[in-house]
């Protein structure tokens, strides 16, 4: 990327930031930083213990955020983390990753690397026969394409995917949502997240878009999520029908009436709320089904 380049998407992506309202302090019950592969660099988690939690190690759920790769929006997903503690045997860590122009590709998947890695290195900590890993739009792109491309098959119990992107080749201006939607992300801003993230790179490659990846090659357990108001909600679909070869367990539900991200901002006895707590609930009884 040129200095141009980069000043232009800084800029760009500097506004978007500024535009964002402020997210609370996470509730959690800790804050783990967690040793990257970069010398005197952590990577901050916040820590969500399950309300009833067995002897010995615990389960362990990997969360990743969704940010289009460029938005500062850890510590959104604090209720689904909470909900998924309380309901289930799961620890959660809900973990930060770099993101662009400042850190483009590959810096946010290596960040989730190392994560799991740093699960998979104390087992004296968490039951390494239940880990599972998920995350929101960019956080569940990255889920999807790590569990499937860097580590074996089963090392994760389930995984958990989020309204996701998983074909980053396809151009946002011919994207369609199944349903009418009263706003969506507007196309100009998703092609300005994609050339912060992974300029240069080749879209197709499996860290970048885990449609191209084998099916064999993904976990037993798997949940998708789409939202009907969603550009991205076909191509999420479209991963899941692949998936179900019969040679796992996959669940796709689309949430009508609502639009990419929706379960972060809901009014109590509103749509949205309803939706979230149906997903979240699908979540959970993924776990739950593959805690045994």
């Amino acid at each position: 990327m040129s200095l141009l380049s980069y000043i232009r998407l800084k800029t760009v992506a500097t506004f978007i930031r500024f535009t964002l309202p402020a997210i609370p302090e996470p509730k959690a019950d800790g804050v783990l930083q967690i040793p990257s592969r970069d010398d005197g660099r952590t990577i901050k988690a916040y820590v969500y213990k399950p309300k009833n939690p067995q002897p010995g190690p615990s389960p362990v759920l990997l969360n990743f955020h969704g940010s289009g790769f460029i938005l500062p929006l850890h510590g959104s997903d604090q209720v689904y983390c909470r909900r998924v503690a309380e309901n289930t045997p799961y620890t959660v860590l809900d973990c930060t990753y770099r993101l662009a122009p400042e850190h483009p590709f590959p810096a946010s998947p290596n960040d989730v690397e190392d994560a799991i890695k740093y699960v998979l290195s104390h087992p004296e900590e968490y039951d390494l026969a239940h880990v599972s890993i998920g995350g929101f739009s960019a956080g569940a792109n990255m889920s999807l394409a790590l569990s499937a491309h860097v580590f074996p098959a089963k090392t994760f119990k389930s995984l958990l995917a989020f309204y996701p992107a998983v074909d980053l080749s396809a151009d946002p201006h011919k994207r369609v949502q199944p349903e009418p939607a009263p706003t969506i992300i507007p196309p100009w801003i998703v092609s300005v997240f994609n050339e912060c993230y992974f300029k240069g790179h080749d879209p197709k490659q499996p860290l970048l878009s885990p449609m191209f990846i084998d099916a064999a090659k993904f976990p037993d357990n798997i949940l998708i999520i789409t939202c009907g108001q969603d550009p991205l909600a076909l191509e999420g679909e479209e991963l899941a029908k692949k998936l179900k070869d019969g040679k796992r367990h996959v669940v796709s539900e689309r949430m009508p009436g609502v639009g990419h991200s929706w379960d972060k901002r809901v009014e109590a006895g509103s749509v949205a709320e309803k939706r979230r707590d149906e997903a979240y609930a699908l979540a959970i009884e993924m776990l739950n089904r593959t805690s045994l």
